[in-house]
């Protein structure tokens, strides 16, 4: 739970505002009406909030004090204000404010709920600033700061290489377009056609006024382009917006992959991953072991307990699954049925699944819920075929659930 000292004195945004905060679990608001009772609430519990969302004109604070006094506290800070002044605005940036929003509609609102978010997100973002000039370096970070992000400066694209190479989880590089030595054109090229880093979200920067930079930029692999000079919300934007589109393509991704109840691969993830390995095996002239399981008595945890009960059996056999084979190929292929693609052989396969059966019987997934059991199928050979090896698995499963449930089937 995070809290969110609100300091505003209009009845109508702080209608909207908790409206909205009430859809928000996460995140927890703390009301105040004027700079006085802000005042009171940060020197007695401070430490206690994460940002702060404040409206620029109070009645006893006509001026923007009040992001004086919460940014004295080091929180970040959200200035809402119900008129636009570039002059004001300015001066709300330069101090370091992480946004200026107009109370202009409910959308506003709802993008001053995107930067919290953001902030919490951002802590874990790395950025590298890959530019000569200091002094564009130091105004980049001086933006940026306020937002969260681990920043890391680089003075020209062989360093910037070098930094990349040296740490491949930076998330974003924003690169400018002319550099000694290595130049960000050729930088880009480098680390999407060599270094097939396709991950990195790339910002080009150039202060040249052709027009087919930005073009140029992009079609060897920028993700976005800003024409120097550039405001502190224009780059905000940019970088908050490419980064929502990876977070939105990782969740795509993430939900191709894997099952969305258990977190192990899903059927068509299983097979993708489970044919590779068998074609590397193959290769290698290495025996590969199949294994198919199925919860025992699965229908009736559902009919007697409810689904919920079943949902949460599938969870907790999943995640003690997970546990026992951390180095094989899981997968739940569909309902109670699951399989694995592992190095080991047939027998030391079924020692570990009678440990986990073991495990999975003193389970507590639901009140008054049965123990958890399962059968197992498991083949082992030479690699020729997932499809006939995971039909081959079956059939020992088969014969498994026939000779009783709750035991393994490998000869």
């Amino acid at each position: 739970m995070r809290n969110i000292l609100v300091v505003e004195d209009s009845p109508l945004v702080l209608k909207i505002l908790e409206h909205l905060f009430r859809k928000e679990s996460a995140l927890q608001p703390i009301f105040c009406a004027s700079l006085g009772e802000a005042q009171v609430m940060l020197e007695s519990s401070a430490s206690l909030f994460f940002a702060a969302i404040v409206d620029l004109n109070l009645p006893d604070a006509p001026d923007g004090e009040i992001v004086d006094l919460v940014m004295a506290y080091q929180l970040p800070c959200i200035v809402l204000s119900g008129s636009y002044n570039e002059q004001r605005r300015d001066q709300m940036l330069l101090k370091g404010v992480v946004d200026y929003v107009l109370k202009e509609s409910q959308h506003s609102y709802e993008y001053a709920f995107r930067l919290l978010h953001r902030l919490e997100s951002n802590s874990q973002v790395k950025i590298l600033i890959a530019e000569d000039s200091e002094a564009t370096r130091h105004y980049i970070r001086n933006v940026l700061t306020p937002h969260r992000y681990q920043i890391i400066d680089a003075c020209d694209g062989d360093e910037a290489l070098r930094i990349l190479k040296e740490q491949p989880d930076i998330d974003l590089l924003l690169v400018d377009h002319s550099m000694p030595g290595l130049s960000g054109f050729d930088l880009v090229k480098l680390l999407r056609q060599k270094m097939k880093r396709h991950e990195l979200i790339i910002l080009g920067l150039s202060a040249d006024t052709k027009g087919s930079l930005s073009a140029m930029f992009i079609k060897h692999g920028a993700d976005d382009f800003l024409r120097k000079p550039f405001c502190p919300e224009e780059l905000n934007c940019r970088v908050m917006s490419t980064l929502e589109r990876r977070d939105l393509m990782l969740a795509l991704k993430q939900a191709a992959q894997f099952d969305a109840l258990t977190g192990l691969n899903n059927r068509r993830a299983f097979y993708q991953h489970g044919q590779l390995l068998f074609q590397q095996a193959k290769a290698g002239g290495r025996d590969l072991s199949v294994a198919m399981l199925d919860l025992d008595f699965f229908k009736r945890i559902n009919d007697e307990h409810g689904h919920a009960s079943g949902d949460a059996a599938l969870i907790a056999f999943a995640r003690a699954f997970a546990g026992a084979f951390p180095d094989a190929l899981l997968g739940r292929l569909g309902g109670e049925e699951f399989a694995m693609l592992s190095q080991q052989d047939a027998a030391a396969l079924s020692e570990t699944l009678d440990q986990l059966r073991a495990q999975c019987a003193s389970l507590k997934y639901a009140l008054g819920a049965p123990p958890l059991s399962f059968s197992a199928g498991i083949f082992q050979g030479a690699p020729d075929d997932l499809e006939n090896a995971l039909h081959q698995a079956d059939m020992r499963l088969y014969q498994a659930k026939h000779q009783g449930r709750g035991r393994n089937c490998w000869q």
